[in-house]
């Protein structure tokens, strides 16, 4: 198996992403901004999820929610997939439609789920938005509608997650609030009235990731949106907080599998 091939799709449907990975490569923790909904088609991979650590198998269907913080490494040699991200809006506005009060759900509540039946409805959705001649119909609204029903639908154990702290929370909104800008441990120490260590290890704790993974993650997140916008991948770097083109071309490979040109290039 190729140790690291990724091929990013064009897509008929504006707010939707397909990638096609074939890859023995250990992904960092990280996170998204969409929701993603993919297909394990051979191999197998474990995974860290918002629900503690999981296994997917050939056949399975995989999600991750919006900054939902993941890693995944393979079981064996390596691992197949298909996987579509959507935009949020498009989820959670099929979520309220789907659901009889008009309130759905914000988050999938499975990060694997184990159903030959929704595994052939996605196959069927990501051929239909990927081969050559197509675009965007009634097919595709049904097949979207179908898919997003079937993964809200299947019942999670209820868990009450732990709410972040209020001193994090204080600390992650100083980085939210302007992600290019230079901060230090002891900004967010002031920020949130702890110690310096007692903010790092609360971050990584309710956050999945040290401030400055979570401060690079928010960047790249911008540089991911300026490529699919058509700037130019220096433009993007800088205007993303990045010392220079190559720095941003290694997290994102390090992070999303694909190079930058390599996304820009499916959105020409």
């Amino acid at each position: 198996m190729p140790k690291n091939q990724f091929r990013m799709l064009r897509s008929a449907v504006a707010g939707i992403e397909a990638v096609e990975a074939q890859t023995q490569h250990s992904f960092a923790r990280h996170t998204h901004e969409q929701f993603g909904i993919g297909l394990i088609s051979a191999g197998a991979q474990k995974s860290l999820s918002g629900r503690g650590m999981v296994e997917a198998e050939a056949g399975e269907i995989i999600t991750v929610n919006p900054n939902e913080v993941h890693d995944g490494a393979p079981i064996g040699e390596g691992r197949s997939w298909r996987i579509l991200y959507f935009d949020p809006a498009i989820v959670t506005g099929l979520s309220c439609e789907i659901s009889e009060s008009g309130a759905g759900r914000s988050e999938i509540p499975h990060p694997v789920i184990r159903s030959p039946r929704i595994a052939a409805r996605f196959e069927t959705l990501f051929r239909a938005l990927t081969e050559a001649t197509a675009s965007p119909g009634l097919l595709h609204e049904e097949l979207l509608l179908q898919l997003v029903a079937d993964v809200m639908r299947e019942r999670a154990e209820e868990e009450e997650r732990p709410a972040v702290p209020a001193s994090i929370r204080a600390a992650r909104d100083l980085i939210d609030s302007d992600p290019l800008a230079a901060v230090s441990l002891a900004d967010l120490a002031r920020e949130s009235g702890l110690s310096r260590f007692q903010v790092l290890r609360g971050f990584a704790r309710a956050t999945g990731l040290t401030p400055h993974a979570y401060l690079v993650q928010a960047r790249i997140h911008i540089a991911r949106r300026l490529i699919a916008q058509g700037v130019p991948l220096a433009e993007a770097a800088f205007a993303s907080g990045f010392a220079d083109q190559s720095h941003m071309t290694r997290v994102f490979v390090r992070k999303y599998g694909l190079s930058p040109r390599s996304y820009a290039n499916a959105f020409l």
